[in-house]
């Protein structure tokens, strides 16, 4: 059995420190932009509709003993989108987000999603955004430079930007996931295929292809950001082919959430991004695990 976290916690403390400066900075960096913090339920009659995330279920009970199936969420995302149909613009949250089958150094089943959304944008303001972000952390924990196992960038430097079908053609013969993305200088993966991006509309001009990117450092995925699909029926068909596909894979389904597919009627064109906060931290701080940057990390099993 490994030692417990609080034996370990000396030797985390400045990395938690320095994940303090950053939310205290990225904090000040959405509010100087008009960004609205919010605050959105963990407990959720869906945890969202991607066949191969995981969530972690539970049961509510009423006072008269009835039984409602809810689910700690994968991610706010549903929840944002029903806030920009209610007339918010721009909004931005640190959520607590739960994720199961999802262990090692890049993941622990529970971590914090930084999400934004901006109404009446284009996608591409989202990469500025995190350009912005990759030095403001930089700044905010005293580095010069990202590093993770070897492999290192210069977070001032602007990411380069590469879209899939241009890096298969880069690299043809090489496993996509063996390619050292983010090396040097953070790289913004763009203009996915369509069909790996259930929640993201596609262009206008080459509907096979989606308005989603990927941001990558060190070899490290940050971000998934993307623009936002708002057709009712075309997302409804989208999250039960998910569904299924998930039912087929590994025997389960989740339900689709009838109230966000109602939102999606009322809300404005929009673009939203999630970025996984604790992998910033890695990053900025030089820390070699996830579990290094968290207050309380699940201990391993």
């Amino acid at each position: 059995m490994p030692p417990p976290f609080w034996a370990l916690h000396a030797g985390r403390r400045p990395f938690l420190l320095g994940r303090m400066r950053m939310a205290a900075a990225l904090r000040q960096f959405f509010a100087a932009r008009d960004f609205v913090e919010v605050e959105t339920a963990t407990l959720v009659p869906s945890p969202g509709n991607e066949t191969h995330l995981h969530a972690f279920a539970t049961d509510l009970t009423a006072p008269a003993g009835t039984h409602t199936r809810l689910y700690l969420r994968t991610s706010p995302e549903f929840a944002c989108k029903k806030l920009l149909a209610a007339g918010e613009r721009r909004i931005v949250e640190f959520a607590r987000s739960f994720r199961n089958r999802e262990r090692g150094v890049l993941h622990q089943p529970e971590f914090t999603m930084l999400e934004w959304y901006r109404a009446q944008e284009p996608y591409e303001v989202l990469m500025e955004d995190c350009a912005a972000i990759l030095a403001l952390a930089a700044e905010a924990a005293g580095s010069k430079r990202f590093s993770f196992r070897g492999r290192a960038i210069d977070p001032f430097a602007a990411p380069e930007r590469l879209t899939v079908v241009e890096v298969f053609a880069r690299h043809t013969g090489i496993d996509l996931l063996a390619m050292l993305l983010g090396q040097g200088r953070a790289t913004i993966l763009y203009e996915y295929p369509a069909v790996q991006s259930p929640l993201a509309r596609s262009k206008s001009c080459e509907p096979r292809l989606a308005e989603r990117f990927e941001l990558y450092a060190c070899g490290v995925e940050l971000a998934n950001g993307f623009g936002e699909l708002i057709d009712v029926a075309e997302q409804r068909k989208r999250l039960e082919h998910q569904m299924a596909e998930k039912e087929r894979i590994y025997g389960e389904r989740y339900p689709i959430d009838e109230d966000f597919l109602n939102a999606l009627a009322a809300m404005p064109e929009a673009c939203g991004i999630a970025l996984g906060f604790d992998r910033l931290v890695m990053l900025a701080t030089g820390a070699a695990r996830i579990d290094e940057v968290m207050w309380t990390p699940i201990s391993e099993m």
